[in-house]
């Protein structure tokens, strides 16, 4: 049981990680125009691969509004 819960969890961070960096490269302007900076793209990467489920429905919601 424990295996699998491990499992689960490397395969959510390795997504999130995925994830989280395609967002702060390409898709942060769109969500969130102000964050430019190196700087900013930094801090938001652990946040966007912890929470990437959400960051992902609001990148796509940003992304259809256009």
């Amino acid at each position: 049981m424990i295996q699998i819960l491990a499992s689960g969890l490397v395969i959510y961070v390795a997504l999130g990680l995925v994830f989280g960096l395609a967002f702060v490269i390409f898709g942060v302007t769109r969500v969130q125009p102000a964050a430019l900076t190196v700087g900013a793209r930094i801090l938001l990467l652990p946040g966007a691969t912890a929470l990437w489920p959400l960051v992902l429905r609001r990148w796509l919601q940003a992304r259809a509004g256009q």
